[in-house]
């Protein structure tokens, strides 16, 4: 039988040189909540196609559609909240609307998480 405790110290005791350099490095709670909630966009398995598909080529609503298997409707939903969180981008071509991630941020982001799921 395996514990799945996580484990805790023997004896409380604070370093408090370590806490204070955490500390005063530490983000705000405006940055904490910011980074909260970037992460809940992410969090959606439809939202998560979206970003991904995103990551490998610039495409209209009616592409991801196609490629999800969810409704213009649906997509058009969720685009707007990434597009709300700086997660996606747009740009006109005529009357089509074409998505793109926001920045190399999220790239770096979606990046990094795939390799630490591919090392497990």
């Amino acid at each position: 039988m395996t514990n799945n405790k996580a484990p805790v110290c023997g004896i409380e005791f604070i370093n408090e040189e370590k806490v204070a350099i955490v500390k005063e490095n530490f983000p705000d709670e405006n940055e904490i909540f910011e980074l909260a909630e970037t992460f809940k966009m992410l969090g959606d398995p439809t939202r998560l196609k979206i970003v991904l598909a995103l990551l490998i080529s610039e495409l209209c609503v009616c592409d991801l559609s196609a490629l999800i298997g969810v409704s213009v409707s649906a997509i058009s939903h969720q685009l707007r909240y990434l597009k709300n969180m700086r997660l996606v981008k747009f740009r006109r071509e005529g009357k089509v609307v074409y998505y793109s991630l926001d920045d190399n941020h999220i790239v770096t982001i979606i990046s990094e998480t795939q390799k630490h799921v591919r090392e497990n």
